[in-house]
């Protein structure tokens, strides 16, 4: 009943919903800005850029690690370290003369460590024109005080944009940690022998580099990001052996710091290239520090995409690479494994969600990935705070929310059981029969938060077919106390389950419940639905 009106309802409801801005008028008429929030504006000189006159990133990347740093030490309070940065994808370059802005705030704070947003655009100053150059989330810890490990404050999102990082965050944190495991379940390639290739070891780079008081920060320890800065520039010199060409820095893999640099050290970097495709390299750089006769230490390792443009900025093929025997090889396995994951990465996670096909192929290796834009989609949906009250009868409230002719719903309601227990109901599709017919039978029990399964329900309009669904159910605990559970639900693809005769093949964008506990038995129950389509 509650899909037909909402059918009829989409017929005659056009309303205009406005979505809110980072920066919020507060009730006293003042603008609202992020308390964490910090801006940095350099202009780009000739010293900051590499030969083609454009801004190098490895300077890019110790900017933006300044400009992180600082918003999370105001967050936290005392000294913060960078502990990792997620994937980075430049989209543009920075000639000279043009101005970099960059913008960092604090997303989430965990126990003592935070993620940390950040965003740099360009800025013509002569034709008065800005553009995005790229973003990144970067995890900070908080340094010990005298008084022990410190136990960070909570963050308290006040926008719509902010509550939506907030909530994201924990599925991006989540991805972190289990990024290792998704590399090691793609090594199964072959290395294939290419009568014209390069060997590996003529693209290798070594440099050494001593840490001086400059290249350290306010907590005498290495800036981050001129650790960063060295190991573009070794990077670059690799690359640049393998094309015979000055190459262009495109992306930058997923890393982690495994501990810190201080001055008096001296910092070893080394760069191969891994391994080479058509358009595109991967450059590996490890950097290692040492003091005196002690052992190395590993500080970072870090993985790079070059191409090579010719003067249309069109990317250039490149030549083959042939590995070292074992560990070349190994290298050369994991390139393809990692480029792998980047295309996954940016064919579900990147895009803007109108751009992503509603029914995803899956299968093991982009399951991750699935699973993270399934619950992210629909803590995007639920962020939003534009809702309007359509219905209400037996305290069961229905929401509507338009924007751009496409009409979402909210159904609502409070149910006198704890939130744990609401949660595993929902989650048992062994009894979901129980009291929802419609749930057929589970497809693929993909691991412990996701399954897929079948759902059959009756037509909507009189002699119509009856529709069926390939749902990917994706379950998520609370990551912080106060925080809902989630169960969310998108359409994937099976090559074993075709659509079929006799039915109509649906498709579902993003739907699913949130659970949140506001007494011991007391429960919030929202069901979140985008719009779906019927082929």
């Amino acid at each position: 009943l509650y899909y037909r009106a909402l059918q009829s309802r989409r017929r005659t409801l056009f309303s205009f919903i406005t979505r809110t801005s980072h920066s919020e008028a507060l009730m006293d008429g003042e603008v609202y800005r992020n308390p964490t929030e910090v801006k940095m504006s350099q202009i780009v000189l000739p010293c900051h850029a590499n030969h083609c006159g454009e801004l190098s990133v490895g300077q890019l990347l110790k900017w933006m690690d300044s400009t992180a740093c600082l918003s999370a030490e105001r967050h936290a309070g005392c000294s913060c370290i960078t502990a990792s940065v997620d994937d980075i994808h430049f989209e543009h370059t920075i000639g000279v003369g043009q101005v970099v802005n960059i913008k960092a705030k604090v997303n989430r704070a965990f126990t003592s460590s935070m993620e940390v947003g950040i965003v740099v655009s360009c800025e013509d100053l002569y034709r008065n024109r800005q553009w995005k150059v790229c973003h990144a989330f970067a995890t900070f810890v908080a340094r010990r005080t005298e008084a022990g490990k410190v136990q960070l404050k909570q963050v308290i999102p006040r926008t719509q944009a902010e509550q939506m990082e907030y909530s994201i965050a924990a599925e991006r944190r989540r991805m972190r940690l289990i990024h290792a495991e998704i590399i090691n379940d793609l090594l199964m390639s072959e290395c294939l022998q290419f009568e014209d290739a390069v060997p590996a070891e003529r693209t290798r780079v070594e440099s050494v580099e001593l840490v001086l008081p400059p290249h350290a920060n306010h907590q005498v320890s290495t800036f981050g990001g001129q650790i960063m800065a060295w190991m573009e520039n070794v990077a670059t010199i690799s690359a640049s052996r393998l094309c015979n060409a000055h190459p262009t820095l495109r992306s930058i893999d997923m890393f982690h710091f495994r501990g810190p640099s201080h001055i008096g050290d001296r910092l070893v970097l080394k760069a191969i290239v891994n391994n080479a495709f058509k358009k595109s390299m991967e450059v590996g750089v490890c950097a290692e520090a040492y003091q005196g006769g002690e052992p190395l230490r590993h500080i970072n390792t870090a993985f790079m995409t070059f191409e090579v443009l010719d003067q249309d900025k069109k990317p250039q093929t490149l030549p083959r690479i042939r590995p070292e025997p074992v560990d070349g090889k190994r290298r050369f396995q994991e390139a393809i494994a990692r480029k792998k994951v980047r295309l996954d990465r940016k064919y579900i996670i990147s895009c803007k969600q109108s751009e992503v096909p509603l029914s995803v192929p899956w299968d093991p290796s982009n399951q991750m990935y699935l699973s993270y834009n399934n619950v992210s989609a629909l803590k995007m949906l639920a962020a939003r705070n534009n809702w309007v009250l359509t219905s209400e009868k037996n305290k069961v409230s229905l929401y509507t929310l338009e924007e751009n002719h496409v009409l979402c719903f909210k159904v609502e309601t409070h149910v006198a059981i704890a939130a744990e227990q609401v949660f595993v109901l929902l989650c048992d599709l062994r009894r979901r029969h129980e009291w929802d017919p419609h749930y057929k039978y589970v497809i693929n029990h993909a691991d412990e938060d996701d399954t897929i399964y079948r759902v059959v329900t009756p037509s909507v309009s009189k002699g119509g077919k009856v529709q069926d669904f390939i749902l990917l159910a994706s379950r998520r605990r609370p990551c912080d106390s106060g925080d809902p559970y989630w169960i969310a639900l998108r359409s994937v693809t099976l090559p074993a389950f075709p659509p079929t005769e006799g039915y109509n093949r649906g498709e579902v964008v993003c739907a699913g419940f949130s659970i949140t506990e506001e007494d011991r038995c007391l429960t919030k129950v929202c069901l979140r639905s985008d719009p779906d389509k019927y082929s």
